[in-house]
């Protein structure tokens, strides 16, 4: 008996490697040549919920201190018992519909049995056996690859273990302890280390537009687990080894590289490959082994008897469905439209793939958002180009290298403001520099008052009688500067720029660079 079950668990895997074959076969790299490499990934994103997946408690913030969040629950107390968090669910649907899931109508939550201090009760709650979603696609942002998602799974985090090296002590802190996560695992289509960056940043984003979580691989709110394997081109697929706890994109690329020329280097030397669980040891950049890779029996799977199987019906998934918001792809095509180039588009996506969310689906507005209301009625070049170049730069300026916040998300100046201030330059009642005076004011002092008030306070409005004033300004600056205008008078134009410094710095950004600029010209080779 056990033999013919080893037999149809060898036959599956062959059957199953031939169907990721057929659907993405292995290429040649340069860097490997005659290899193809063979790489699938599990993310494991919490959840943007307030409290945790099967318990009332709140889930920890970031400075919260250890084991400030923890029910009895959590710490496995005898005798307490699991309360699905409903909230937790509606986020997970939302986001395997988002991956073009299918969405069961029943599944059930498993034991995942393994032994570690981080883990009181010696066992995960997952759903390996029966999850909530499965046979989604995500399609790749920077390429036309369509990477299929097995499945997507509930499960509660572990805590975490903290070691003071310089004493030799390990503590344990419950506060992630129970919340909740969505395993995403991938079907093994990925074939470069580039692929699985673009992979882990696609869902990143699609995770944030969803609103289902913040996606914050340094805070540990991500992480991957990456399976790789290689293979001589026309063989079968390799041995694969899993890669744990990935917490950078630039580490998972720099992760697999290593672990690509680790495996071929051992083949060409004619040894094998054997089955296990690497670490990434991140001031090596190499990876290292933690402990030989066992199949599923090895965690002694077993129903959770105090859960309940997760029933769906269609009413609930349409609802869900209906309200999730547009796509981080459907959004960039629509943007496009408007005339966007690639590289303002690919600005205000980042930043929205990098702002965080908040709980339970409710979103801050992001740069997209923003974009959108202040060019309501006017160019959206133009404002995109106040936004990219002229409003992001001055709020990256001031912004706290040290937070964790992006600095978008710190933006003071509203969309009316925003708006105003455009209006005034495309009226040309304000220059470009004045406009740029005004956002800086704004930024620095968090002011409230409108561009118009700030204009006419700091004396930056274009006056009646332009010529005259700009006038006046030439004439300060070529006495102010008597060396810098005898050249010009000899002919040598470039140094006029100086002048023009000058009357910029007089006007406040008042005046026009170029009128000044011809002005002063005139006023000293006539």
């Amino acid at each position: 008996m056990l033999v013919n079950a080893r037999r149809t668990f060898r036959l599956h895997r062959l059957a199953h490697a031939r169907a990721i074959h057929e659907h993405r076969p292995l290429v040649e790299d340069p860097r490997w040549p005659g290899w193809g490499v063979v790489v699938g990934i599990e993310v494991h994103a919490q959840i943007k919920s307030r409290h945790k997946l099967f318990s009332n408690t709140r889930n920890a913030e970031p400075l919260d201190l250890p084991n400030t969040r923890v029910s009895p629950y959590d710490a496995a107390f005898p005798g307490t018992l699991p309360r699905l968090n409903a909230s937790c669910v509606e986020l997970g649907v939302r986001t395997a519909l988002a991956l073009d899931c299918k969405v069961q109508p029943r599944s059930t939550f498993d034991r995942k049995h393994y032994f570690y201090a981080d883990l009181p009760s010696g066992y995960q709650i997952t759903q390996h056996y029966a999850p909530f979603a499965t046979d989604g696609h995500l399609r790749l942002s920077k390429s036309d690859v369509s990477v299929r998602i097995k499945q997507v799974q509930l499960e509660q985090d572990t805590g975490k273990s903290m070691t003071d090296r310089r004493r030799r002590v390990t503590s344990i802190d419950l506060n992630r302890a129970g919340a909740g996560l969505m395993e995403i695992v991938s079907e093994p289509d990925i074939r470069s280390p580039e692929e699985a960056a673009d992979y882990v940043r696609t869902l990143q984003a699609l995770l944030r537009a969803m609103g289902s979580s913040d996606g914050n691989m340094e805070a540990g709110s991500l992480r991957c687990d990456v399976n790789v394997s290689v293979s001589r081109l026309g063989e079968g697929f390799g041995t694969r080894c899993e890669i744990k706890n990935l917490n950078s994109v630039r580490f998972t690329t720099i992760a697999i590289g290593h672990e690509i020329n680790r495996q071929i280097a051992l083949l060409e030397a004619g040894e094998e490959v054997v089955q296990e669980t690497r670490g990434f040891d991140e001031d090596r950049a190499e990876t290292f082994a933690l402990r030989s890779k066992e199949d599923a029996p090895d965690y002694r799977y077993m129903p959770d008897p105090n859960l309940p199987p997760l029933i769906l019906d269609q009413a609930f998934i349409s609802g869900i469905k209906e309200g999730i918001p547009p796509l981080p792809a459907s959004t960039k095509d629509r943007l496009l439209e408007l005339g966007l180039s690639e590289r303002d588009v690919d600005v205000l996506m980042t930043i929205d793939a990098t702002i965080d969310v908040g709980y339970d689906g409710e979103a801050r507005r992001g740069a997209v958002a923003y974009f959108d209301e202040v060019s309501q009625g006017r160019s959206p070049k133009v404002v995109v180009n106040w936004m990219t170049n002229e409003l992001l730069g001055q709020l990256t300026l001031h912004h706290d290298l040290h937070s964790p916040t992006h600095p978008f998300q710190n933006n003071p100046v509203s969309v009316a403001q925003f708006g105003e201030l455009i209006d005034l330059v495309e009226s040309k009642r304000i220059t470009g520099p004045a406009g740029k005076t005004i956002l800086r004011h704004i930024i620095n002092n968090s002011s409230t008052a409108t561009p118009s008030a700030l204009a006419a306070e700091l004396s930056l409005l274009a006056g009646e009688d332009v010529d005259a004033s700009l006038k006046k300004w030439c004439e300060a600056a070529i006495q102010a500067l008597p060396k810098e205008a005898e050249v010009v008078r000899r002919g040598n134009k470039n140094v006029v720029n100086k002048l023009v410094g000058h009357v910029m710095k007089s006007s406040r950004g008042a005046a026009d660079a170029k009128a000044a600029k011809s002005m002063l010209e005139d006023m000293l080779t006539s």
